[in-house]
């Protein structure tokens, strides 16, 4: 009977070395699911990001200068982006001369340089057709660049001088350091363009004064030869040929 007692406490003693291991391996794998369950309650949904509209979009659509300012400081779209024409926005403000818009482009880093398929770019345009405002913040704020050509080979003083923008070539002269002297594909100086290409009236003459005020080269020949005062005198501009003379 005592034989039977003793074995039968061993085996209650087995019996529960083995159901121990059990029961922590239980606890382990709760333990396991409890945390996988509140990492999958706690993530967080991804946020959508806000899409704005495109710089030359905006300004293509005549939004206000806010939502411009918006679109560019959303950075989602490059700020020279061009439409089909090649034009980029800051070219567009400045066909438009909207001043305002012009700046907020430049400070933002637009490209002056940047010419659309007719060779036009922001700094060249402001200077031919006389949009002096923009033509001075982009001397003050950028680095136009001399060696840019227009379409006829010009350079930013030759249009000026004979669309008659006094203004434009004085701001050229003095903060642009323009090439006075640049012959264009006819051979064409800013002074030569002035007298041959115009009336001779005191609009003009202003402009030959002041070129020749910056020592603009009287000798210079286009490719027919002549000279800005053979041109002058083969108009009869008699008020020029004295300013040549």
């Amino acid at each position: 009977m005592k034989k039977y007692f003793l074995l039968l406490g061993i085996l209650l003693v087995i019996l529960a070395a083995c159901a121990k291991p059990e029961k922590q391996v239980t606890n382990k794998q709760a333990e396991k699911s409890t945390t996988a369950s509140t990492t999958k309650t706690e993530k967080v949904p991804k946020k959508e990001e806000v899409k704005y509209m495109r710089v030359l979009e905006a300004v293509s659509e005549k939004k206000s200068l806010a939502e411009v300012e918006k679109s560019i400081q959303a950075g989602q779209s490059d700020i020279d982006e061009v439409n089909a024409k090649g034009e980029s926005s800051l070219l567009i403000a400045t066909h438009e001369n909207n001043v305002a818009l012009a700046k907020l482009l430049i400070d933002n880093g637009a490209n002056v340089n940047l010419q659309d398929h007719i060779q036009d770019s922001p700094y060249l345009y402001a200077a031919a057709q006389g949009k002096t405002e923009i033509l001075a913040y982009i001397l003050e704020h950028s680095k136009p660049d001399q060696k840019i050509y227009n379409r006829f080979g010009g350079n930013a003083l030759i249009p000026a001088a004979e669309k008659g923008h006094l203004d434009n070539v004085k701001l050229l002269l003095e903060k642009g350091q323009v090439d006075i002297n640049h012959q264009n594909n006819y051979g064409y100086t800013a002074l030569i363009e002035t007298v041959a290409l115009r009336d001779g009236s005191a609009q003009y003459q202003e402009i030959v004064r002041t070129l020749l005020d910056y020592k603009a080269n009287k000798e210079l020949r286009d490719n027919n030869n002549m000279t800005a005062l053979d041109y002058a005198k083969q108009l009869g501009y008699s008020e020029m040929v004295s300013l040549l003379s």
